[in-house]
């Protein structure tokens, strides 16, 4: 699985011209899902999700993790970040797990956040035209690949 992680004082996901996600200070994760992926890629990236110290402390320290701050998060499935350019113009996403497998991982990810988190984490519609709005706080951006673990 491969995350992006965007610090963020607000964002939202409008499908359709309906708001169906709105936080303010916490994350967006955007989540990829390969066919090779399983459970213990969900565990680690909760795991690493959830105790990501990017939020600042009291001195200005990135010290503080989304639990610490209380914070939210929006999860939207994106297959796009299994896009591979190496060849052409055209990114190919033979990687990206097809719908009966990513769509179970993404659900079961989203349930294993919340547990994690202790509150309700919202979403986009999985494979829907999404429209992502986002104030990025810092910038801080974390790319993240469970089968890395970097």
């Amino acid at each position: 699985m491969k995350v992006v992680i965007q610090r963020v004082s607000q964002a939202s996901v409008t499908i359709e011209e309906k708001l169906v996600a709105d936080i303010q200070k916490g994350l967006l994760v955007l989540v990829g899902v390969e066919a090779e992926d399983n459970a213990e890629d969900i565990d680690w990236l909760v795991n690493k999700i959830i105790n990501l110290r990017i939020f600042v402390d009291a001195n200005d320290v990135m010290n503080l993790s989304v639990k610490d701050i209380h914070g939210e998060i929006i999860v939207v499935s994106q297959f796009t970040l299994h896009a591979s350019t190496k060849k052409g113009n055209r990114p190919s996403y033979l990687k990206a797990a097809k719908p009966e497998i990513s769509i179970p991982m993404y659900e079961n990810f989203v349930q294993q956040l919340e547990i994690a988190l202790g509150k309700k984490i919202q979403t986009g519609i999985f494979a829907a035209d999404m429209k992502v709005s986002l104030l990025n706080d810092g910038p801080v951006t974390i790319v993240i690949d469970s089968k890395n673990k970097e």
